[in-house]
């Protein structure tokens, strides 16, 4: 393969897993809600949290200048049998704010916020409930490392499916090799230690669990195990690389934390 065409897939492969660092960021289940409404004349826009970290504080915050306008946030345990409770926010200069119950990591509260002015209109912010999912601080010398091996596994793993595609790709098998150790890395020893610390567990996919993240993570890499273990005593077979990269790719397409770790509450000893 010639040099240059070796530098285009890595430049594909960077693309690629940019593409896909950005998906992943804004289609999963903690990313805020975010919109405008109007209320008194005036536009307020929001951004309401699907992620906290146990013990913090204003959760919820919203730049309302007006004075005369005043917050409400509804919420419940999400999974529970509990009534609606209801609080006003508090006021701090041009800024209202509120919390939510404290939760254990893994527990979830569903939210409603709605605004009033002195006129008695009445606006709710999201149409349905916001579900944010309390967790346990990761440190960062933990979470970077996992979250570097997590997408350099992309990259070399896209650059080794496009690399697939040629019959003279000297480098395919020190490729998929690389996509291995790093996903190894990232996603079955450091992924379940930053779980734990998160939510209190290691692993809680298949066969503890339903886990999604965890699920997707092991299959992921049994293909590019297989696609190793192939290409190590049969070179030629460049077709399981590129199964392991559709894999993969199907695997990154998923939204992250859907189903999740969560506490279901009408499960548990009143």
């Amino acid at each position: 393969m010639k040099k240059s065409t070796s530098a285009l897939l890595w430049v594909l492969a960077f693309v690629l897993m940019a593409a896909l660092a950005i998906y992943q960021r804004t289609t999963g289940p903690t990313y805020p809600v975010s919109g405008k409404v109007k209320i008194s004349g005036q536009e307020i826009r929001y951004h309401l949290p699907r992620s906290a970290d146990v013990g913090s504080s204003k959760l919820i915050e919203l730049n309302v200048p007006d004075k005369n306008i005043i917050g409400y946030i509804k919420y419940k345990r999400y999974k529970s049998y509990d009534e609606w409770q209801i609080h006003q926010m508090e006021r701090q200069g041009d800024i209202i704010y509120g919390n939510l119950p404290a939760q254990p990591p893994a527990g979830k509260v569903a939210y409603q916020v709605y605004l009033i002015n002195m006129n008695g209109e009445n606006v709710k912010l999201s149409e349905d409930p916001v579900v944010m999912r309390f967790k346990g601080s990761v440190p960062g010398y933990i979470l970077i490392p996992h979250i570097f091996c997590m997408f350099f596994a992309m990259v070399f793993g896209m650059r080794a499916g496009l690399g697939s595609l040629y019959k003279n790709d000297s480098h395919l098998y020190s490729h998929s090799l690389w996509t291995l150790i790093l996903f190894a890395i990232g996603g079955v020893i450091l992924g379940p230690i930053v779980q734990n610390f998160a939510f209190g567990a290691f692993w809680t996919g298949w066969p503890f669990g339903n886990d999604l993240t965890d699920n997707k993570t092991l299959l992921s890499l049994i293909m590019w195990l297989i696609a190793v273990l192939q290409l190590r005593k049969h070179p030629e077979r460049r077709g399981w690389v590129m199964a392991a990269t559709i894999v993969m790719l199907a695997v990154y397409l998923i939204p992250h934390s859907v189903l999740g770790s969560e506490i279901d509450y009408t499960k548990l000893p009143k």
